[in-house]
């Protein structure tokens, strides 16, 4: 379901794909990526930041409104422990013996 918050990240990625990016990701290597595509070309930008937009709505209907934090090209993990669906992968034991 698009909200209020996306449709106004929506406007601003049409107008400065960048921000747009900025806003989704913070300071990140999306945003730097996003920036170069945008001086390739106003389309790659506004595409790339239409897709950062995407994926954070994806997040919200998966996770919810503010469980969840991005993690970096376009994927994002819970906030909490416990969620339906998610599956923690175990540690690795790097040169170490497993106890179990």
């Amino acid at each position: 379901m698009v909200k209020t918050s996306d449709v106004v990240l929506i406007l601003i990625a049409i107008l400065f794909p960048p921000a747009a990016a900025a806003i989704v990701t913070g300071c990140s290597c999306d945003l730097l990526i996003n920036i170069c595509l945008t001086i390739l070309g106003y389309l790659p930008g506004s595409i790339h930041a239409f897709w950062l937009i995407y994926k954070k709505i994806q997040a919200e209907e998966q996770y919810g409104s503010g469980g969840f934090h991005y993690v970096g090209n376009g994927q994002y993990q819970p906030l909490h422990q416990g969620i339906i669906g998610y599956q923690q992968s175990p540690q690795p034991h790097y040169g170490a013996t497993s106890s179990v």
